[in-house]
């Protein structure tokens, strides 16, 4: 019970960064339309500089972290503002290869910077554990739900009580109707685009800590993620961070079970688990679990 229950919060961790991710890329989409190619690059980004902050320039931790966090969203703002504002009107395929173009200069640009090497996060945790009876929990673990927790928590509010959450979700219903009524369209992008490359930031520390070290592979995750945006629905915020944690709960325990009981399925299954559990989604719920059937006229 003690490894099912280790396995299990570790899932729930790895499932916390899962959700961060799938909320960049559901936020965006929500805004725009457009799936964001390059989220696990400023995923990268952000993990990096806080890791730079920390280890080289000896900054505290957790200044270094709201840094990081806003130095992402700003990178993201500039891309959105510089770039993708001249596309607006464009075909989707069009602003889709300018997401993937920036993936490309960042995964050029960040081993140059910070180097090739995997290396620490500089988190204040070092490996340490608490232990609750038989269940060893890293520090890094608990930490890493509470923030996703807190961040959840806020969009939530952000999303549902603020100026601009209201303006996200009409852009989101029915952009035309939207920019009718005096929604800033360009505002509204913008914003989702900031706050895409803050909560990737946020996902990447805390995946530098667990269970992997800062290195320009760490980008890598997103491509892990997508399967939960894909199940919770793509369109939907709630099934980006109910599909998040479903993931990373599948991950940890077929990574921690399926050698000992189906090791006939290979050593590496744990990372295509993810992407059967989606298909099995998919076959019985088209659009997600949370994704809204799109609207047709008879």
């Amino acid at each position: 019970m003690s490894t099912f229950l280790e396995l299990l919060f570790a899932g729930i961790a790895l499932g916390a960064v899962y959700a961060l991710v799938a909320l960049g890329f559901t936020v965006v989409f929500r805004a725009s339309r457009v799936i964001n190619f390059a989220q696990g690059e400023l995923l990268a980004l952000g993990a990096f500089v806080v890791s730079w902050l920390v280890i080289d320039i000896h900054v505290p931790f957790w200044l270094a972290f709201v840094v990081g966090a806003a130095g992402t969203g700003l990178a993201a703002f500039i891309f959105q503002q510089g770039v993708l504002r001249f596309a607006l009107g464009r075909p989707d395929f069009t602003i889709v290869m300018l997401t993937l173009g920036l993936a490309t200069v960042l995964q050029a640009v960040l081993p140059t910077l910070f180097g090739s090497t995997g290396r620490a996060n500089g988190d204040p945790w070092g490996g340490t554990s608490v232990r609750a009876g038989d269940v060893a929990l890293a520090w890094v673990q608990v930490w890493t739900i509470v923030a996703a927790l807190l961040v959840l928590a806020a969009f939530w509010v952000f999303n549902n009580h603020s100026k601009y959450g209201l303006a996200m979700r009409s852009a989101a219903s029915d952009p035309e109707a939207a920019l009718a009524v005096g929604v800033p369209l360009r505002r509204v992008y913008a914003t989702a685009w900031v706050l895409a490359g803050v909560v990737a930031c946020i996902g990447g520390v805390f995946l530098g800590g667990y269970p992997n070290t800062v290195d320009p592979n760490i980008g890598n995750t997103a491509l892990l993620a997508f399967p939960a945006i894909i199940l919770g629905g793509i369109d939907s915020t709630t099934g980006a961070v109910v599909g998040g944690f479903l993931i990373g709960i599948v991950e940890e325990l077929t990574a921690g079970y399926q050698p000992q009981y189906a090791s006939w399925l290979g050593s590496n299954f744990y990372l295509v688990a993810p992407y059967v559990l989606m298909i099995i989604v998919l076959l019985i719920r088209p659009y997600g679990l949370f994704g809204s059937r799109p609207a047709e006229r008879l």
